[in-house]
């Protein structure tokens, strides 16, 4: 007998995702419907956090929205109930608005995971759960390329919070029995990601000066940085979904390999046949949070799950200029 595949043990599955209507979120659920998965999205659409209600255009009539905070733990009792799978994605991501404004940035990173994972406790404790963590925890690496056993040196406030989120989610499921699966994700990028500025990706910003056609800015341009293209990230978080081996784990996620941010800007522009960028110093509210040169081993991902990045750089690039050419209007 064939071995079914990932996506065809999720058929008839029930799945909710939090941060549904963002990027990472709304593209698993393109993933998930196609699967044959009944998908619950539950956003805030709060207009800093990149929900966007365009992100499901062609999938709006097979998957249920909910338009709530993960703060309010009334309804979340009421969408985890019933469900088999929790895809916990929604957050505060910005690294500059959770120094300006730290209490938020615990609200949503921290103390609503704890509330989360509470109400899966009491309401449905046999739900599985993938949480979305980021490699920023690791602060700036003391060898390269960072792999999971690495130390943990937080340099801000985003990434503090975070490391609570995902040590409550390993908690979890190590005192009560939740399976959860943790990844540190690494400069997603892909359509559907927020372009208006920098808040999800400094890619995003660069994406869209070169869709407009107008110069964008690349500070310092010798940091090393490994990008992950959103279907890979994807194709991981199935892939835990449908594994028991990936239960109370820990995994980073990565790319195809290391490239420069000078060199990535030049990509973007021989790619977009058009565009310019100026190089800049790093901005010097910016540069004591800047974690220098970071590229993930991935590795243990591979071992595991059989995971590895499959959309080679330029060609993710390509798929996201794409993108933002057709549909630009509705991303700015």
């Amino acid at each position: 007998m064939a071995q079914l595949s990932a996506g065809d043990e999720l058929k008839g599955r029930r799945a909710l995702i939090t941060g549904g209507l963002g990027f990472i979120g709304s593209n698993l659920a393109r993933r998930l419907v196609a699967d044959g998965v009944e998908v619950t999205l539950v956003d805030s659409l709060v207009p800093e956090y990149g929900g966007n209600m365009f992100n499901i255009a062609g999938i709006e009539d097979r998957v249920i929205v909910n338009i709530s905070d993960i703060r309010d733990r009334y309804s979340l009792a009421h969408l985890v109930r019933g469900k088999d799978l929790l895809f916990n994605l929604a957050g505060q991501t910005s690294h500059m608005d959770a120094m300006a404004d730290p209490y938020t940035d615990l609200e949503i990173n921290c103390r609503a995971q704890l509330s989360i994972l509470e109400t899966c406790r009491e309401v449905n404790p046999e739900i599985k759960t993938i949480f979305a963590s980021t490699r920023q925890l690791y602060g700036q690496p003391q060898y390269l390329p960072v792999d999971e056993c690495h130390p943990l040196r937080p340099v801000d406030v985003n990434a503090i919070n975070k490391l609570a989120g995902e040590q409550y989610h390993i908690l979890y499921h190590n005192i009560y029995g939740i399976r959860t699966t943790v990844f540190r994700l690494t400069n997603t990028y892909g359509p559907r990601m927020r372009i208006k500025d920098s808040r999800q990706a400094f890619l995003g910003i660069w994406i869209r000066c070169v869709t407009e056609g107008i110069p964008f800015e690349v500070w310092g341009g010798d940091q090393l940085r490994d990008l992950t293209y959103v279907d890979d990230v994807v194709e991981a978080m199935v892939l835990a979904a449908t594994s028991d081996s990936a239960d109370g784990q820990i995994f980073n996620l990565g790319g195809e390999g290391s490239i420069d941010l000078r060199s990535l800007a030049d990509l973007l522009v021989d790619l977009s046949g058009s565009g310019k960028y100026e190089v800049r110093e790093y901005p010097r509210e910016r540069i004591a949070i800047d974690i220098g040169d970071y590229y993930a081993d991935f590795s243990l991902a591979e071992s595991t799950l059989g995971w590895t990045p499959k959309i080679p750089l330029a060609e993710g690039l390509m798929r996201t200029l794409n993108f933002y050419r057709e549909h630009l209007p509705h991303y700015i």
